[in-house]
């Protein structure tokens, strides 16, 4: 049950961000010199994941660039005596394994997780929704774990105020949240009514899941919007087979829309040892 593979579904547009996005794919957009997608991935690789399959477009080419070497670039800065820079760009999928898979017609979070299904095999695997910046890996880890010794399904989860559920999937809780943060899932509710949602448990962006998922996610039908929609599949495996939440104590950033992108710019550089002393500086100097 070991999780060694996570799934990044990187396919879509970005129209929150255009036109930014027209040249440029947000999972690219830097967090001080970092791709967003990268800081996503050495979460992966921090919990134990050594292959990345990024679910992308054919119309966004510079993700699949992104992990490709460029050995002119490596020799110029290895040339001008930047040897470390460049070392930094060569360890780039040097240590793990990345496979690049498109999703030529999107048509939803189920179907792009089920473009990865030939990528990744008949194992357990994650999904990572790019859009959230987790602030370690500790999160992921630990809901692999929670796969392994339950040989089920994971989700993260936040609990937040009643009047948000709405807009975001809800756990019906079967159990008790456990001193470790673990709750056992009965059902999952797509954007429930403040009235009727069974909790106050919002599902966030990873996903640890078992191998049975893939034949839910094939049988999707269209739902809510005319999507495939992952949250059906997972309703499915909770239904018949042990089903987990793990509530997150770590730091998330929802980088889905321009502001939440620009706080977490903020938020995660006061934490880089390179940049937060002048950051946390030029903060406290702002006048506006």
């Amino acid at each position: 049950m070991q999780v060694r593979s996570a799934v990044i579904p990187a396919a879509g547009m970005g129209t929150r961000f255009l036109p930014a996005t027209k040249a440029v794919p947000k999972e690219l957009f830097p967090i001080g010199d970092q791709p967003a997608l990268q800081i996503v991935i050495d979460e992966a690789l921090g919990a134990g994941i050594d292959h990345i399959v990024v679910v992308s477009s054919r119309d966004k080419p510079a993700v699949a660039q992104y992990f490709e070497p460029n050995e002119a670039l490596l020799n110029k800065l290895d040339d001008s005596g930047k040897t470390a820079l460049a070392e930094r760009l060569r360890s780039i999928g040097r240590d793990w394994r990345v496979s690049i898979v498109y999703q030529d017609n999107p048509k939803g979070l189920g179907h792009a997780v089920g473009c990865a299904r030939e990528a990744i095999g008949e194992e357990p695997f994650a999904v990572m929704l790019p859009d959230e910046l987790m602030g370690s890996s500790a999160l992921l880890a630990q809901m692999n774990g929670v796969c392994s010794s339950t040989e089920g399904s994971v989700v993260a989860v936040a609990n937040v105020p009643r009047e948000l559920v709405s807009s975001y999937g809800v756990i019906d809780p079967a159990g008790e949240l456990s001193a470790d943060g673990v709750i056992p899932v009965r059902d999952l509710v797509e954007k429930p009514s403040v009235e009727d949602a069974p909790s106050n448990f919002i599902i966030t962006g990873r996903y640890v899941l078992t191998a049975d998922a893939w034949a839910e996610i094939d049988a999707l039908q269209p739902g809510r919007g005319g999507e495939l929609q992952l949250t059906d599949a997972l309703k499915a495996q909770a239904a018949r087979s042990p089903f987990h939440a793990v509530v997150s104590d770590v730091s998330r950033h929802d980088t889905g829309n321009p502001l939440g992108f620009l706080t977490a710019s903020i938020e995660l550089g006061l934490t880089n040892p390179e940049l937060r002393d002048d950051l946390r500086t030029f903060l406290a100097n702002l006048q506006v």
